[in-house]
């Protein structure tokens, strides 16, 4: 059984360090609701998860959705409560199950984080070229706004998580509170057409629609990030306390909004009438139509304006989880070239500057491949980034599952409990391999369009070939470089330490 001890890092041991104490618990919510991106989640997914998932029973597979990520963060904060680090995943797995499966779960989540960047650029182009069209009547070349948004998200990693969070809870907060005004303006005029129906809130009725696992898997697709709490530990307050509450009030409160926004949409329009708009020409009218309906034609301005801004937010939040996670593989040197570039902090911000910066080059230059293989930035370039992100890190978040057994069990049996650290990740990780599975079976008709895609055929093959490397690299360390080995996933801070 490997050691679980730390190398803790005190000032001037020659490890950059992350700015302490510069994000409260908010803060840690608000950065990891924007990567779930509400408001794209809402008029992005829904429409496509009641005309081909689960139908009018779509509210009711967020319930079981919710659930299920509840079961599982409660053992991911019970880990949180004994280690801290950056690397969130990665120095979860190399505690519980060992530095080579711990490397390569790091090196598969870093990859995940790094790729949605660049998928949340396509969206977020795609609807800012349409809103500037519809609003202004001119046309935008869609690289245009791709390229601002390349330059906002690494501004905001640049001067630190302070300043990333201020821009996050602006943009956050506009974009919740159209679509709960929405919601709340159905509920205050009875419900609709049908009145206040029941229906699409019966757990019965999320597999009564055309694809019950496809409408599940869209359903956990929209939770996608909300893990990332864990990685800002080292630069919250009192994270010991923070992490665990910080993921269940995104899980929870995100669920929350979730089921009450869809199901007043569905709603708004009538059960019927639901259907027929989400299989129109323009599903994004599930939601429109009941705003202009309800609320005004000013909301539907600002929802198209929100959309564009909402896919920002979750763009900036993704950028900041990647250059994380960069910063956090970097600083222990394993490739030792790394620990003086992409191992780096500010000097002054305290922020992972130079891991930004490698992460808005690649995300760059994974724009530009798909815009010269003629990718159109929302089919293409949105959807094949994020079924690969997210076939990454759903199997992240499995092992993550079991390797709180394993750390419990092993390492704190003083801690141990039936359900937070066993019952709980036994059934989050047999629950995140289902999840996989449903991923698996229904890749080509989430993708669309884009089903034939070479990208797509090649996802499974891409995330093994990411995780066998990571491991076989680790074991290399092990046989050649092993004082090298003994710091994957083990450099923690002082403050933080394994407890």
């Amino acid at each position: 059984m490997e050691s679980t001890t730390p190398i803790s890092a005190p000032p001037g041991d020659g490890v950059s360090r992350l700015k302490p104490n510069a994000v409260g618990l908010l803060g840690v919510v608000f950065m990891a609701v924007a990567t779930a991106a509400p408001i794209t989640a809402m008029t992005g997914n829904v429409p496509f998860m009641v005309s081909s998932g689960s139908g009018i029973g779509t509210p009711a597979a967020f319930i079981i959705a919710m659930i299920v990520l509840a079961v599982f963060s409660v053992g991911f904060t019970a880990m949180s409560r004994h280690i801290t680090a950056t690397g969130a995943f990665y120095g979860f797995i190399s505690h519980g199950l060992g530095r080579r499966v711990g490397l390569s779960a790091g090196v598969l989540a870093a990859f995940a984080y790094m790729v949605f960047e660049p998928s949340l650029i396509g969206i977020f182009s795609s609807f800012a070229t349409n809103t500037v069209g519809d609003q202004f009547g001119v046309t935008v070349p869609w690289w245009v706004f791709a390229i601002l948004m390349l330059a906002i998200n690494a501004f905001g990693t640049w001067f630190g998580v302070a300043v990333a969070e201020k821009i996050l809870i602006v943009l956050l907060v506009t974009e919740v509170a159209v679509l709960a005004v929405m919601g709340v303006a159905v509920a205050l005029n009875g419900g609709g057409p049908d009145g206040f129906s029941l229906d699409p809130i019966n757990p019965v009725n999320a597999f009564t629609g055309v694809s019950a696992g496809l409408g599940l898997f869209f359903a956990f697709w929209s939770w996608v990030g909300f893990e990332s709490t864990a990685m800002y530990g080292e630069e919250s307050r009192d994270p010991k306390r923070i992490i665990p509450k910080a993921t269940m009030l995104a899980v929870l409160g995100v669920g929350v909004f979730y089921v009450f926004v869809s199901w007043m949409a569905i709603l708004g329009n009538g059960l019927d009438g639901s259907m027929a708009l989400a299989s129109s020409a323009s599903p994004a009218d599930l939601f429109f139509n009941p705003t202009e309906h309800y609320v005004g034609q000013w909301a539907v301005v600002a929802m198209q304006w929100l959309m564009v801004t909402g896919s920002l937010a979750c763009g900036m939040a993704f950028h900041n989880c990647a250059a994380r996670y960069l910063y956090a593989l970097g600083r222990e040197g394993v490739v030792p070239a790394l620990k003086r570039t992409i191992g780096r902090t500010h000097a002054a911000h305290g922020s992972p500057h130079i891991a930004g910066l490698v992460q808005t080059v690649f995300a760059g230059l994974l724009l530009l491949a798909f815009g010269l293989a003629g990718k159109d930035p929302y089919a293409g370039t949105y959807t094949l980034l994020a079924i690969l992100g997210t076939a990454a890190i759903l199997v992240v978040q499995a092992t993550c599952s079991f390797a709180v057994l394993v750390y419990f069990r092993n390492h704190h049996p003083e801690s141990r409990h039936w359900f937070a650290t066993f019952l709980a990740p036994l059934i989050g990780g047999v629950a995140m391999l289902g999840v996989v599975a449903l991923l698996i079976f229904n890749m080509d008709t989430a993708a669309g369009a884009e089903a034939d895609s070479f990208v797509l055929r090649a996802t499974p093959w891409i995330v093994a070939v990411i995780a066998i490397a990571g491991f076989a690299y680790a074991q290399y360390l092990k046989q050649r470089a092993p004082e090298r080995y003994a710091l994957l996933g083990r450099t923690v801070l002082e403050e933080s330490h394994e407890r």
